[in-house]
């Protein structure tokens, strides 16, 4: 098991080479086997398995650091962008977080496969940034009242869990409904159709 000790500088860029050459295999949608992986971070084998003790452990790694960049945009989004704005903003975000997530293919089913809690708390902070947008949309009178976060992202899951050709398309399609569903009825809407 790795130490928890701080690693020194050249172990620290080691790991995070490793971290960015599989998230970028990742979004390429290769299968990305740990020789390839090592090869890009321009490392050995050996210093992959010294910092992760398997292929799985690395796409755990990849998948809890995009889940904490894409739970720390609420904030930043809703310091520049109307909260509407910033809702549609990040909605696009998780499908993005979704491509990351199908290019690591059999890695992740292998990983949810086991008691990893990393898909559930993924779920969880997902959920929690959502809520965070929809209240500040709710307080502006841009947003309605009567969605969790917890929804959205049902909703957005199903779509981005296709495995057809042509899903991330059809996923943005359905961030435009869902977006213009969540403001109808919305304060400041009344009962119009969204523009």
């Amino acid at each position: 098991m790795p130490s928890s000790r701080p690693l020194r500088a050249d172990a620290r860029r080691n790991r995070d080479a490793l971290v960015l050459a599989a998230r970028e295999a990742f979004l390429a949608g290769d299968t990305a086997h740990v020789d390839e992986i090592a090869r890009r971070a321009g490392v050995s084998v050996g210093t992959l398995y010294r910092h992760f003790e398997t292929r799985e452990a690395l796409v755990a790694e990849v998948y809890r650091q995009e889940v904490a960049e894409l739970c720390a945009a609420p904030a930043l989004l809703l310091a520049r962008h109307a909260p509407d704005e910033a809702l549609r903003t990040f909605l696009l975000l998780l499908v993005e977080h979704a491509a990351v997530g199908r290019g690591m293919g059999e890695a992740l089913e292998s990983i949810m496969a086991t008691d990893s809690p990393v898909f559930d708390d993924a779920r969880d902070e997902m959920a929690r940034a959502l809520d965070e947008l929809l209240a500040a949309g709710v307080a502006a009178g841009l947003v309605r009242s009567d969605v969790t976060g917890r929804i959205v992202l049902r909703a957005l899951g199903g779509i981005c869990g296709m495995r057809a050709k042509g899903w991330k398309d059809d996923a943005l399609q359905v961030v435009a409904v869902l977006y213009d569903g969540l403001r109808y009825g919305a304060a400041n809407h009344g009962h119009n159709t969204p523009e």
